[in-house]
C-alpha cells in the first residue's frame, strides 16, 4: 500500500477535484483505493450526522467502499478554520483519532490510500500543533495541487520549501485551472516546472465535472 498526501498552495485551489481525478485515473488503472478526509469544518447535519461535501465526493470516487467515519473522522459544522470550530465547538482535535481512522482504512488493503489535507501545508489543529505533524509523522509522499492564478509561483514554491524541510518527498505536482484568463500563464507553467524539482503530472484547465479531468494527468511517475 502507497500514501499520497494531497495538499496546495492556499485553500480554494482545488485540492478536492483533483484528488477526485486522480482517484478517476486509478481506478481505471484498476488500482484499489480508499479516500481520506483527516479533518474537515463546514459539515452539514444530516440524518446520518456530520457529513462533508469534499470528503463524501472522495468517498464516492474511491473504488473501495468504506464508511463514511473513517473517511472523515473529524468533522465540523462551522466554516472556519478547523482549529478555531474545535475550540467553539469544544472538541479538541486529537491524533489518536486520526490515527485510527487511517488503522481502520489501511485494514481494507487497498493499493493507494489517498489522503486530502485541508487550507495549505501548515494548517493549525490548535493547541499549537498542524495537519503537517500527522503527515510527517505516518511519513507520507506529498502531491502539490498548485492553483493556476496570481500569485501562485510564491506559494508553490514555498510549500515545496516546507514539505523538503519536514523531510517528506514531493513526488509530484499538479497544475489547477482557477484563473481562467491568467496573464502569461505559460511562462508560470514554465517557472514551475523548473523551481519545483518534481514530476508535473497534469495541467487540468478549468472544468465542471472531475470525472473528465482525470484525462489531463499521467500519473505513471507514482505507480
Amino acid at each position: 500500500m502507497r500514501r499520497f498526501f494531497v495538499t496546495g498552495t492556499d485553500t480554494e485551489v482545488g485540492k478536492t477535484f483533483v484528488s477526485q481525478a486522480i482517484l478517476h485515473q486509478l481506478k481505471d488503472r484498476r488500482l484499489q483505493t480508499v479516500a481520506f478526509k483527516p479533518v474537515a469544518s463546514g459539515c452539514e447535519y444530516t440524518a446520518d450526522g456530520l457529513r462533508n461535501s469534499d470528503a463524501v465526493a472522495l468517498q464516492q470516487a474511491a473504488s473501495i467502499a468504506v464508511p463514511y467515519e473513517l473517511v472523515n473522522p473529524v468533522a465540523f459544522a462551522e466554516p472556519v478554520a478547523p482549529h478555531i470550530a474545535a475550540h467553539h465547538a469544544g472538541t479538541p482535535i486529537d491524533f489518536a483519532q486520526l490515527e485510527q481512522a487511517l488503522v481502520g482504512l489501511s485494514s481494507f488493503n487497498p493499493d493507494i490510500l489517498l489522503v486530502e489535507g485541508a487550507g495549505g501545508w501548515r494548517l493549525p489543529l490548535g493547541q499549537g500543533r498542524f495537519l503537517s505533524e500527522f503527515v510527517v509523522a505516518q511519513q507520507m509522499q506529498v502531491i502539490l495541487v498548485v492553483g493556476m492564478r496570481l500569485g501562485c509561483l510564491n506559494h508553490a514554491l514555498l510549500t515545496a520549501e516546507a514539505i523538503r524541510r519536514d523531510g517528506l518527498q514531493l513526488v509530484g505536482w499538479v497544475a489547477n485551472q482557477v484563473e481562467v484568463d491568467m496573464p502569461y500563464q505559460a511562462e508560470n507553467l514554465s517557472l514551475l516546472e523548473q523551481q519545483l524539482n518534481a514530476p508535473m503530472l497534469g495541467h487540468i484547465p478549468r472544468l465542471s465535472a472531475a470525472k473528465t479531468a482525470h484525462q489531463y494527468l499521467d500519473l505513471t511517475p507514482l505507480i
